[in-house]
């Protein structure tokens, strides 16, 4: 009787997910009498029962734009946001984690190591803008790097489990809030500034839960004999390692959903990382302390909010 209960909130909980995610993906076809951004000076901080009349189904905030198409675009915004940057967490984590827990080594000539670093430590200086340029020299240097090691000078080998575990923690030491806040302080990011910021600064949880896995199963008889019979290694990781190591990230990527989807609130309601114009539940909250006695700016969002957190908690559950 308990495992049928919990299949009908597993269901309930996927249906208001895609509920969710069709609503924001299909909100700028729908019929909507005001675009999110636009106030209605008309109707400023009206609540649904006076502004059903004017077009105004949920209210308006006390700027008097409209509450429903906030909650909508919110709702697209969340979307184009938290699903690709937990995704794209997911995969680098999992990369680096099973390269980590396989062992394998970085070798490379003293110039690609210095040069790279120096590229790195500058990349880091410049305007964010110009970060996209400092990578990809960071990039042409190693190639540059590989083909000197085929010539002369020394080759110096780093384990990249070591490397990653410390830049890992690197990440980790400063709370994820205050690092995403401090880095979206610089002005207003693009919806894909604000989905790589958050998957560079949240890889290390899939990243460690891969390597443990990958740890595990690699000292599991069938991949001693692949090992023995003299395959590759990148080809033992991808056909035999791999399909077992990834299997923490299923349960893991709801979890990663939910918490993505707090911080994009919680940035936007203290009004860091997307535009002024982009629509957000977070913003609607932060619109909501202008007048507190207007609980219908807060009350579409915050249901919104604690239905979607809720629902992923249900479907990491098994």
């Amino acid at each position: 009787m308990d495992q049928v209960a919990h299949r009908r909130r597993q269901y309930a909980a996927l249906a208001w997910l895609l509920l969710v995610a069709g609503a924001g993906l299909a909100a700028p076809y729908l019929p909507l009498p005001f675009a999110p951004a636009e106030p209605d000076l008309l109707a400023v901080g009206v609540s649904p029962a006076q502004g059903a009349g004017a077009g105004h189904w949920l209210g308006t905030d006390p700027l008097g734009r409209d509450v429903l198409a906030g909650l909508l675009f919110g709702a697209r915004t969340l979307v184009l946001v938290t699903v690709p940057a937990a995704l794209l967490a997911a995969l680098l984590g999992a990369v680096l984690g099973s390269l980590a827990g396989y062992g394998r080594r970085l070798a490379a000539p003293a110039p690609a190591w210095l040069l790279g670093a120096g590229l790195g430590w500058w990349g880091l200086a410049l305007p964010r803008p110009a970060l996209g340029l400092a990578a990809a020299a960071g990039a042409g240097a190693w190639a540059l790097g590989q083909w000197l090691r085929h010539r002369s000078g020394p080759v110096w080998a780093l384990s990249l489990d070591a490397l990653i575990q410390g830049a890992g923690a690197l990440v980790g030491t400063v709370p994820r809030l205050v690092l995403v806040a401090a880095v979206a302080t610089g002005g207003p990011l693009s919806l894909t500034g604000l989905g790589l910021l958050l998957v560079l600064t949240n890889w290390p949880g899939p990243a460690r839960l891969v390597r443990a896995e990958t740890l595990r199963v690699r000292a599991l008889p069938f991949v001693e004999a692949a090992r023995a019979l003299g395959l590759p290694a990148a080809c033992i990781l991808r056909r035999h390692v791999l399909p077992l190591a990834l299997r923490p990230l299923r349960a893991d990527l709801p979890l990663r959903l939910a918490a993505f989807v707090g911080l994009e609130s919680t940035l936007s309601f203290l009004g860091l990382g997307l535009p002024p114009d982009t629509a957000s539940w977070g913003r609607l909250l932060d619109a909501a302390r202008l007048d507190p006695a207007a609980w219908w700016t807060a009350a579409p969002p915050m249901l919104a909010l604690l239905l979607t957190t809720g629902a992923l908690l249900i479907l990491s559950k098994k």
